[in-house]
């Protein structure tokens, strides 16, 4: 077997190759040493700033009935005044209110009794003016019964459902003269000069409804 011939184109080998790829790892090792002590030095600091600040707070615990995380304010001396002034104002115009209410209902209350007296005078008025008109046939009705009249009974049934709704007849024969229901249309002289004019006849009844009188009596009067 012949021994192999150096090719004269082949570049001979370069003899500071090992030398340069000893030195490329020995930098890189140190760079790795390096950054190793930056990190140390970095775990130490973070440990220092730990330990100063003390030990890490305990997670606050929830509270029952979802009120985690709630703490009651503190109410001081001038806060609690001040609640205390807050519910005097109310108390003060719950009461200025309920007065209002019972003043509007006092006024209410007045209205509607004013407003139905009124209305009962009214109808009380309308009555007494058909009564007035009716007057002139009580008149005749009256006079009908007093001569016996067989028409009679008509007369006493109006005049007793007048009376029934109200209407009273006047008849003072007898009692003292009364100016607001009696009209005297004759005198005569009284035996006893310091007595009391009295009605000695009746000329024509007078009638009254529910205590307004409608026509006087028309009278004779004695004294």
């Amino acid at each position: 077997m012949s021994p192999s011939v150096p090719d004269p184109n082949e570049s001979p080998p370069d003899a500071d190759a090992p030398d340069t790829l000893d030195a490329e790892v020995a930098d890189t090792l140190d760079a790795e040493a390096a950054d190793t002590d930056v990190l140390d030095a970095e775990v130490v600091d973070a440990e220092i700033v730990d330990a100063s600040a003390g030990p890490p707070a305990e997670a606050a615990e929830p509270a029952v009935g979802g009120t985690a995380g709630f703490e009651p304010a503190d109410l001081g001396p001038d806060s609690v005044e001040g609640l205390i002034a807050d519910l005097e104002i109310t108390v003060a115009k719950r009461d200025e209110y309920l007065d209002s209410l019972r003043r509007t209902q006092a006024d209410f209350e007045n209205y509607r009794k004013r407003i139905v007296k009124q209305q009962g005078e009214a109808v009380d008025r309308a009555v007494g003016a058909l009564i007035e008109q009716l007057l002139p046939t009580l008149d005749v009705g009256e006079a009908a019964a007093a001569h016996g009249a067989a028409d009679a009974a008509v007369y006493s049934s109006l005049l007793g459902a007048l009376e029934k709704a109200g209407m009273s007849r006047i008849d003072p024969a007898g009692e003292v003269f009364d100016p607001n229901g009696h009209e005297a249309v004759l005198h005569e002289p009284a035996d006893d000069p310091g007595a009391e004019p009295r009605v000695v006849d009746v000329m024509r009844a007078g009638y009254a409804w529910k205590g307004r009188v409608i026509r006087p009596a028309m009278v004779k009067v004695r004294g």
